[in-house]
């Protein structure tokens, strides 16, 4: 009579079985993990995003707007040494509240001047050689330090004639409201980690003919930074149009269709396979109006295809320029008695860009945006490198692109459109596959982009297939 510990346990019989079982069970339920998790569906909202709207102030954009409009005037060639007047105490002061912000997140902003010099022959409004000084603060990224977005507003600030820098020009809404924002999600959005760089920039020398973004655009270009996009902002806290309307529910978003200078392949591109309204700068304005659909109320991006205003242009041009996408936020109805003019009461009609005129809600309301796709787009994996499209004369619509490497990435989607269609209209979301077949959607009738999605279901901006999928044998 053997006992339990006598039998060796390879003679039972049902030993083998059992483990076989286990295996097998295993294997099964890691693979149905593993297959769930790839082609789980991402969620549809990132809650951040609401705490990072709610604690935007519209105290301290107000407080902010009326110490840059009581330096007097902040004209480029106004004084640069005094301490209570002209843009050289107001350059200063900025930079001492990015310092502040910075010390308030343990030193996470990397704040200093920028500059170039504009020699006098080279401006009819710099009749003397000037240094053009922008302020900057650089959040750096915790995964790719050199993808940049960047936010930007204007110092300076001009009356009537573009050459007196000694009178009164408060600028209270042209522009530092918009510098105001900047400050405002710097310190919000500084209380966070973000794959991606932000840059929190106030530009100069824009009145006198766009310099300070000239010099900044140059030296990203130069130092290979990978701007994923600009987000200008001039002049973002006006209700009461000229036209008469008020309006604090809608602000415009304007870029262009496609980078200034085309090579002759993207002309051909263009002209056979389209693209000719879908630009990287594009693409940004498209995000900004997803953004603002997704996580705000009772406002709308109202997207203007254009580079700025009719004949006009804004920061976001010299970056446009570079090749770098870049978009003008602003207020929907503009009031041109408040722009660009000395104060004064003239037939009964007020004019100057005074700190009456300002609302600082809906300044507020801007920023909110701006920070929201600061952050959007810095949490969001990689874009997808070159996307590929095929599917002529077939019934159906291929797309390829190279994997992201990135420890956020959930996987991808698809998007298309009617090729008439601003937006774009449908969506499909096709886990870590890089290689989709679109079936019974033809290619004729649609265009298409590819974005990276994180497991937090933030975005990158739309990439629009620029290379056609070679001719399988």
């Amino acid at each position: 009579m053997y006992t339990s510990v006598d039998t060796p346990k390879s003679k039972n019989p049902c030993f083998p079985l059992v483990i076989r079982f286990l295996l097998i069970a295993f294997f099964l339920i890691g693979f149905t993990a593993n297959v769930y998790l790839q082609s789980k569906a991402p969620p549809s909202l990132d809650s951040r995003m609401y705490d990072i709207i709610n604690e935007i102030s519209a105290d301290r954009i107000e407080k902010d707007i009326r110490t840059l409009a009581n330096f007097g005037t902040r004209h480029t060639l106004s004084d640069t040494i005094s301490n209570t007047r002209g843009i050289g105490a107001a350059r200063r002061w900025i930079k001492k509240e990015m310092e502040t912000i910075s010390e308030a997140c343990n030193n996470c902003l990397e704040v200093k001047y920028h500059k170039g010099l504009v020699k006098a022959e080279e401006s009819r409004r710099i009749p003397t050689d000037t240094w053009i000084v922008n302020v900057m603060a650089i959040q750096k990224g915790t995964q790719f330090p050199n993808k940049y977005v960047v936010m930007s507003g204007d110092i300076d600030s001009r009356i009537s004639d573009p050459l007196n820098y000694t009178d009164d020009s408060p600028g209270a809404n042209d522009n530092a409201s918009g510098m105001a924002g900047v400050l405002e999600a710097a310190r919000v959005l500084s209380k966070y980690d973000f794959s991606c760089s932000i840059i929190y920039v106030g530009l100069s020398g824009e009145e006198q003919g766009l310099y300070g973004g000239k010099f900044l655009a140059k030296d990203a270009k130069a130092n290979e930074w990978d701007i994923l996009g600009v987000l200008n902002n001039d002049m973002i806290g006006n209700v009461s149009g000229i036209d008469g309307i008020i309006d604090n529910t809608s602000f415009r978003v304007f870029s262009e269709p496609n980078p200034p200078n085309p090579t002759e392949q993207d002309q051909i591109w263009n002209r056979f396979y389209g693209g000719e309204v879908d630009g990287p700068s594009r693409q940004l304005a498209r995000y900004v109006d997803m953004m603002t659909s997704k996580y705000t109320t009772n406002l709308k991006a109202k997207m203007i295809y254009r580079l700025d205003r009719f004949g006009r242009g804004g920061h976001h041009k010299p970056f446009n320029d570079q090749g770098f996408p870049g978009v003008r936020i602003m207020e929907t109805h503009e009031n041109y008695n408040q722009q660009h003019q000395d104060i004064r009461i003239e037939n009964g009609i007020e004019y100057g860009d005074v700190i009456d005129a300002v609302n600082f809600e809906y300044a507020a309301k801007l920023t909110g945006v701006n920070a929201i796709c600061l952050a959007g787009i810095a949490w969001a994996p990689a874009a997808p490198d070159l996307v590929m499209i095929g599917g002529a004369v077939k019934p159906s619509t291929r797309l390829k692109w190279d994997p992201v490497k990135d420890k956020s990435l959930l996987g991808y989607k698809v998007y298309w459109r009617d090729t008439t269609s601003p937006q774009w209209q449908y969506s499909k979301f096709v886990g870590m596959e890089t290689d989709v077949m679109l079936k019974n959607v033809v290619i004729d009738n649609y265009l298409f982009g590819v974005t990276a999605v994180s497991k937090n279901g933030n975005e990158s901006i739309v990439v629009y297939p620029k290379t056609l999928i070679p001719r399988r044998n």
